[in-house]
């Protein structure tokens, strides 16, 4: 009998735990709020009724929340009363993090994986997420195909962060993409021409990017900036992603000006900015209203 828990049911980590449903014996979940919960319930789940408790009765721990300082907790509480085999953390937490749990959860006899995952809400939703992990290759038969459940699972090695590498790597390409696809499509804006034929023509062109392909058709042309994904989060990514490249010492200039431009963007639309907000930023240091 497999007994899977799982820790954190927001935007991404109630429809993965949906999706893990039919494929375990009994799913224990656990979320600060009662009605994340209930509706996991709802759909077949067992209420955990606290962290501790996912540790005391689950053989594999997920867990998907927003930051690091939220994950390390966390992990803590898990193995406070109870010692699960396996914790998986989805989260994108950094390498830094990941390290510090498997120095943590080794000694307890816990092996530890991270898995962060790229696609956002739809993504989960429909089971489709890339999932990048590292952690003991002899445990992955094992938890590959609880992963399969939710995305395509990529292992990236035993080495601890390996996953979060992967992750902030991927980050940062998407984040580069909505940047770069802001300036095009703003001096386009700005000579006269249409924005939807514009993107029109990017996609069937060498010009195609996640960002002209997803999110300026869903969120900026229709000026709904509700993408799903905040830059508050993108900018904690961006920042894990500059720290590990100060350690290892790896120059990432491209970085630091989109951890800038989020920044802006933050300060001009509030924390609750969606992070396609960012091309508001780039349309009005052109001049153009980005309320239009």
């Amino acid at each position: 009998m497999s007994t899977i828990g799982f820790l954190g049911l927001g935007r991404m980590g109630a429809p993965m735990a949906a999706n893990l449903l039919a494929h375990v014996d009994t799913l224990l979940v656990h979320d600060l709020s009662q009605d994340a919960v209930d509706g996991l319930v709802a759909k077949g789940a067992e209420a955990a009724g606290s962290v501790a408790a996912l540790g005391e009765r689950c053989d594999i721990v997920f867990m998907s929340l927003p930051t690091p300082p939220i994950v390390r907790p966390a992990a803590k509480e898990i193995v406070s009363r109870g010692r699960p085999r396996i914790l998986v953390d989805l989260s994108t937490s950094g390498p830094a993090l990941a390290q510090e749990l498997h120095d943590l959860l080794s000694p307890l006899g816990v092996a530890s994986f991270d898995a962060p995952v790229s696609g956002g809400i739809r993504g989960a939703e429909q089971g489709t997420l890339a999932i990048m992990a590292g952690g003991p290759e002899a445990l992955w038969p094992e938890v590959e195909p609880l992963l399969q459940r939710i995305g395509k699972p990529f292992y990236m090695g035993e080495t601890p962060g390996a996953g979060q590498v992967m992750k902030l790597a991927n980050n940062l390409l998407s984040l580069a993409a909505i940047a770069t696809t802001a300036e095009a499509m703003t001096l386009g804006i700005k000579a006269g021409l249409d924005p939807a034929r514009m993107i029109e023509v990017l996609n069937a062109g060498t010009g195609i990017n996640s960002a002209t392909r997803d999110k300026w058709p869903r969120a900026v042309l229709p000026r709904t900036f509700d993408f799903g994904f905040s830059a508050q989060l993108s900018l904690k990514d961006t920042r894990l992603a500059l720290d590990e490249a100060r350690a290892m010492g790896v120059p990432l200039p491209t970085g630091e000006r989109l951890a800038s431009l989020l920044d802006r963007t933050l300060a001009t639309y509030g924390d609750d900015a969606d992070f396609t907000e960012m091309a508001k930023v780039v349309e009005e240091d052109a001049g153009i209203d980005p309320q239009r």
